[in-house]
């Protein structure tokens, strides 16, 4: 298996020497002489080789840039139309053909104020087309996290579902009918996005249902969005461990908000 390395480590015309220097509390500034530059990737740089290199100097100075910024400390941003604020943990780099492989790893995140512990995001085939607005496309996102059950519960919740849910003393999810008073205590998984539910105990009218009665049917997720599919979901004690993959996805960004939020410690935005 190919081994992630830090961007400081590799990258051609010495691009991360560039972006060190760059990033120097003493010598932030003198990024702003180089974003005409990144904005117009022929303006003053002529053509063939020079040019070519382009997205390896951009990737190489925002990656370093963000890292040395955020690293270790809560990071805000705005990623297609979503409100993230997370630790950052780590932020790699690292070249694949034509293309650019990342992985970052961020805790204590919230998404639109839904709490994840941790996750993972590794993102394929990674291109940056310099431009105005700078364009970044992926041709896949692989997301390995962990949530709590409580959080996955009140996610739930919220989704005006036929059940209220809550967690046993056990740790199983107890689900109640909001109309026809039956209760029961549940564990579910997801493979491949098809839900299982294996009923465990089951009261109708605090009546105990014998457990070969109740059956739960596979429930298939096939319209979530931007076409993600759910590997696997599965809990272990308080946590729900989970995989996502995420089909190509693209964004656009400023350069100009980006060097500053990284300058100021404000919100990162992807739209």
């Amino acid at each position: 298996m190919a081994m992630y390395f830090d961007p400081t480590s590799w990258s051609p015309m010495r691009a991360v020497d560039l972006g060190k220097r760059l990033f120097d509390q003493s010598l932030l500034e003198q990024w702003l002489s180089f974003t005409t530059a990144w904005v117009d990737p022929v303006a003053d740089l002529g053509a063939g080789t020079v040019t070519a290199l382009m997205p390896d100097v951009l990737m190489t100075v925002l990656s370093e840039g963000i890292l040395s910024r955020f690293g270790g400390q809560e990071v805000s941003a705005t990623l297609l139309g979503h409100d993230l604020h997370a630790t950052l943990q780590v932020l790699k780099v690292r070249r694949r053909g034509a293309h650019f492989q990342t992985k970052t790893v961020l805790s204590r995140m919230r998404w639109d104020d839904h709490p994840i512990e941790q996750v993972t995001v590794i993102a394929h085939g990674v291109r940056l087309v310099p431009g105005v607005p700078t364009k970044v496309r992926a041709q896949q996102l692989d997301l390995n996290g962990t949530v709590t059950t409580k959080a996955l519960v009140g996610w739930l919740n919220t989704q005006q579902l036929d059940w209220q849910l809550g967690i046993d003393a056990t740790g199983l999810i107890r689900a109640k009918h909001r109309r026809r008073r039956i209760t029961a205590l549940v564990e579910a998984q997801v493979r491949d996005n098809l839900v299982t539910v294996e009923i465990r105990r089951a009261n109708w009218l605090g009546m105990r249902i014998p457990r070969n009665i109740p059956t739960a049917p596979a429930i298939l997720l096939d319209r979530l969005p931007n076409d993600a599919r759910i590997v696997h979901a599965t809990r272990e004690g308080d946590l729900v461990r989970f995989r996502v993959e995420l089909p190509q996805i693209a964004g656009s960004f400023d350069l100009a908000q980006i060097r500053s939020a990284i300058v100021a410690g404000t919100t990162l935005i992807v739209f």
